[in-house]
């Protein structure tokens, strides 16, 4: 009896070692943002397109990502911030080496292509489903053929004018001019704008994606008219065509005839507001989204044009263009958002926490936020009433710029894939620069379109 007693102790000793021990060589998740990890805690990893140049930008770590951490404890997210090339550059590598993050910024088509072709995201149209919120949002941002490769890989958070003709009243009254409404009444303002030392028309053209998306897309809808686009996928029509040599060759005479000052062309996409904002020229182009850089930061009380000043800038579109197919337009898209990683698999926890957060920072209260602060304008959920608000002159401005225009053509990079735009994102600087004629541009995207065609 006693050797049986003393077996059962020195067995249940060892017992309670193995354990001990097992516990201590169990590895801790690891935690960010003074998370502490727990065995239940879901990591999410998260590439962020963050523009600190936006007023309020700050603010979304505690509006955003501190009340979806307070929300969910058991959530910890290690978070990546990057702006305009360098965030594009990091998808690229992330997808080549397959390390792609599990919750991410994305675009529906166009400059996250590489993501859809790939089927690097999540068709989210089953979550969708599964949680009821088709009727939460509008009807496009959820259609499937509205993004690359026809699967619904982001939830959106807007409906986007990629194109916005902001005009400083102030100036043109000090010139003793008013608002142009057509091209040639712009030409004519030329002269007298730089009299006054103005520039007429800034806009960030050092940065190759600005022009073609804010100023050329709408150029090319209002020379080749509504589905010009469709027509060079269908084989219909080609780059090289009349329409759209036409097109590039009224970039060249904007620069020509001093509209656009080829200045512009080291001016960078942070530089080109201030300048906007300190009364250097009469007009800007940029996408609807800039009244994010404006308006009155919270975090500061300051703004980039007071809240008095933004009732001197009216926001339209571009002035009708003589001998265009089309005019009172401008170039839209179904709007960014947010995808998740596409092999995280369905069922899983870390499918589960992935999901929470994309339904956090594309729904209502985020979009709600994103419009009072500037975010976005036309939110793409039909429960955010931009009325209710409190809103900023510029920011009411932009929330009636459908008012403004009577069609929508398409963005370039949203149409066609990386292949094809960069090309012409290239020539339209070159043609700037007068080292490529518009001829030259378009047998390039045709050549460019080509290939690509046929290795598809």
């Amino acid at each position: 009896m006693k050797k049986f007693v003393l077996a059962c102790l020195i067995l249940t000793m060892a017992l309670a070692i193995t354990f001990t021990g097992c516990q201590k060589k169990a590895p801790a998740a690891s935690a960010s943002d003074g998370q502490a990890a727990t065995p239940s805690t879901v990591m999410l990893r998260v590439l962020n397109y963050f523009d600190m140049t936006s007023a309020n930008s700050v603010a979304a770590e505690t509006e955003v990502w501190q009340k979806f951490k307070d929300a969910h404890p058991n959530i910890v997210i290690e978070r990546e911030d990057l702006f305009n090339d360098p965030f594009h550059n990091k998808v690229e590598v992330y997808a080549a080496s397959g390390n792609l993050p599990d919750v991410m910024y994305a675009w529906p088509s166009g400059r996250s292509t590489t993501l859809y072709a790939n089927r690097l995201l999540k068709d989210l149209a089953s979550l969708i489903q599964q949680d009821g919120l088709g009727s939460s949002y509008r009807p496009v941002a959820i259609n499937p053929s509205q993004f690359a490769n026809n699967y619904v890989g982001i939830l959106s958070l807007s409906i986007t004018s990629s194109h916005a003709f902001y005009v400083n009243n102030a100036v043109l009254k000090d010139a003793g001019l008013t608002p142009a409404k057509t091209y040639a009444e712009l030409v004519a303002q030329v002269p007298v704008l730089r009299e006054k030392g103005y520039e007429t028309v800034l806009m960030a053209n050092q940065d190759t994606w600005v022009m073609q998306s804010c100023l050329f897309s709408l150029i090319a809808g209002r020379f080749g008219g509504e589905d010009w686009d469709q027509k060079i996928l269908n084989g219909q029509a080609k780059f090289t065509d009349p329409d759209f040599v036409n097109a590039l060759q009224f970039v060249k005479q904007l620069y020509d005839d001093g509209v656009l000052s080829r200045a512009t062309l080291t001016t960078d996409y942070g530089t080109v507001t201030g300048l906007f904002a300190s009364n250097r020229g009469a007009y800007l182009i940029d996408g609807d989204w800039r009244v994010g850089a404006f308006i009155t930061d919270q975090s500061t009380g300051q703004a980039l044009i007071s809240p008095d000043a933004q009732n001197d800038i009216l926001i339209t579109v571009f002035p009708d263009i003589e001998g265009a197919k089309l005019n009172k337009s401008t170039s839209g898209i179904l709007g960014t958002g947010w995808g998740i990683r596409a092999d995280i698999p369905a069922g899983s926890a870390q499918e589960a926490a992935a999901w929470e957060l994309v339904k956090w920072l594309a729904g209502r209260d985020v979009q709600l936020w994103q419009v009072r602060t500037g975010g976005i304008a036309t939110p793409s959920r039909i429960d955010v009433d931009a009325s209710s608000l409190q809103l900023e002159p510029m920011q009411k401005a932009i929330t009636q710029l459908a008012n403004e225009y009577t069609s929508s053509t398409s963005v370039i990079d949203g149409v066609f894939e990386g292949p094809v735009y960069t090309p012409l994102n290239d020539g339209l600087q070159a043609i700037g620069m007068g080292i490529q004629t518009p001829e030259e541009v378009a047998k390039a995207t045709q050549d460019a379109f080509d290939a690509w065609k046929a290795s598809n």
